[in-house]
């Protein structure tokens, strides 16, 4: 990324920033700012999720070490992130219509991480999100051996955790990254 479009993502992020303070009350924009500066590679993650429209901002405090987490808080599930299936495992098991992609190679293409179910329902506390899509969250072994994966959404004024098939997709499933700065 050449430094144009870097300030050009940096403004992106502080306008997004100081409109939702609510999302990172005790946050100073320029503690994030610094460690963005010092990480290319978050700046380019940054980038990826911007571009596929995950509108990504700081949720919550600064950790003891000084890191933020930046979360997707487009209303809905990225729509460039939409229309896969769980993770490559359940891509290759699909004999028939194979959606373009996982969720999780994606992510890892990012260089993001799904969210967990803890980190989308501390996402909700903050906001209404997916309220019409619904987005794969980090799935527990157990439940992934069984060949099966978890997603989320909001309806009714709720947050659901809900199960289907790994290999399942919808056009109206995506997935919610994190990222550790």
């Amino acid at each position: 990324m050449n430094a144009k479009e870097r300030d050009a993502l940096l403004d992106s992020l502080q306008v997004r920033f100081e409109r939702n303070r609510q999302r990172h009350a005790g946050v100073a924009w320029a503690t994030v700012r610094a460690r963005l500066v010092a990480s290319p590679s978050a700046l380019a993650s940054l980038q990826a999720m911007e571009a596929s429209g995950g509108e990504p901002d700081v949720i919550g405090g600064v950790d003891k070490t000084g890191r933020v987490t930046f979360v997707d808080c487009a209303p809905q599930s990225p729509a460039g992130r939409r229309s896969l299936c769980f993770d490559d495992h359940a891509l290759a098991a699909r004999k028939e219509h194979k959606p373009k992609g996982s969720a999780l190679a994606m992510a890892a293409s990012i260089g993001i991480e799904l969210l967990s179910e803890d980190q989308y329902r501390a996402l909700q506390a903050s906001g209404e999100f997916d309220t019409k899509t619904s987005s794969w969250i980090a799935t527990p072994p157990e439940v992934r051996a069984q060949g099966g994966a978890l997603f989320c959404d909001r309806r009714y004024g709720q947050v659901f955790v809900y199960h289907n098939g790994a290999e399942s997709y919808y056009a109206a499933r995506g997935f919610r990254g994190s990222l550790v700065v």
